[in-house]
């Protein structure tokens, strides 16, 4: 899930391709050539070679003609619309709850707009009659496996992904903070939430994190890069620890296995610790042949049944 390019924070995409428009508005390309061709929906520029390429402008424009359009408003009629209008319209939509099922569009226009009043007045809308917990399951998992696809096609640029990602976060930070005045009431088990040493994506591990304390479980919570030396301390002062972890990018297909043996020698002193793990790596190790101590899981809705 989320995946990303270890690449540093490029500047803004200015132009798109068709391609892009289609990916990221869900409408075909044969469909935006006609409003284009049509409507004059959108004015594209041409390349000396003569390949039409969109500014952000029409990519801003055909994603509110495609909320609009997907609303029931016809595209003869969206077109007779004056452009400084469309956006008002579209917020208007946005702000009643027939937005629920084009919530996910929504947050992308917040996206591409870096738009955060947008992004929050979404959000609000979907609290009307969703809890936190199924905005996150229906909305925002949807929404951030989509932006992983988008970023590896180039579709957006990294700078739109950091800006949505932190906002999400933000979300999952403040519902799990009005949980932890609570004292854990399970003491089965404590859970240790870190991510591998270079591993920096952190959405997952913080929703699942969010799950931990909601079923009153005390979680001694890492974050991200964390060194094994780091959790051999926690060791000493707990038992029965459950060490979570997320592994997006690293560690790498030729270094999950050595990990893996690096950890259970940390277990050799008898501690009854166990290593829960999920994520996009997790496919490189011999699952057949795991320690007993360690579980993987192939999403955060399987591990959030075993809590």
């Amino acid at each position: 899930m989320f995946n990303h390019h270890a690449e540093t924070m490029n500047n803004v995409k200015k132009f798109f391709s068709i391609r892009d428009l289609e990916n990221l508005s869900g409408i075909k390309a044969h469909t935006i050539r006609i409003w284009e061709k049509r409507y004059g929906l959108l004015t594209p520029e041409r390349t000396t070679t003569n390949i039409r390429t969109y500014n952000l402008n029409n990519l801003q424009k055909l994603l509110n003609v495609t909320l609009l359009y997907s609303n029931g408003y016809k595209i003869s009629k969206i077109a007779k619309i004056p452009e400084e209008n469309i956006p008002l319209m579209v917020r208007e939509i946005v702000a009643k709850s027939s937005v629920k099922n084009h919530s996910i569009s929504a947050f992308k226009l917040a996206m591409v707009n870096f738009d955060q009043a947008m992004f929050t007045s979404t959000y609000n809308s979907l609290l009307t009659d969703k809890s936190f917990r199924e905005i996150f399951k229906d909305v925002f998992i949807p929404l951030l496996n989509e932006i992983g696809l988008l970023w590896q096609t180039d579709t957006i640029s990294p700078a739109h992904e950091h800006f949505i990602t932190a906002l999400i976060k933000q979300k999952i930070l403040i519902n799990t903070e009005k949980l932890q005045d609570r004292q854990p009431t399970k003491k089965d088990k404590v859970f240790v939430p870190f991510l591998p040493e270079n591993e920096i994506h952190e959405i997952g591990l913080l929703y699942i994190n969010y799950e931990i304390t909601l079923r009153g479980y005390k979680s001694i919570y890492l974050g991200q890069t964390v060194p094994l030396d780091t959790l051999k301390d926690v060791m000493k002062y707990f038992d029965n620890l459950y060490f979570l972890s997320y592994f997006t990018v690293v560690p790498s297909k030729d270094k999950i296995a050595k990990y893996i043996h690096d950890f259970s020698r940390m277990f050799q002193d008898g501690n009854n610790s166990k290593l829960w793990v999920l994520g996009h790596q997790t496919q490189h190790l011999d699952k057949d042949n795991l320690p007993n101590f360690v579980r993987t899981f192939n999403s955060i809705e399987q591990v959030v049944s075993e809590l």
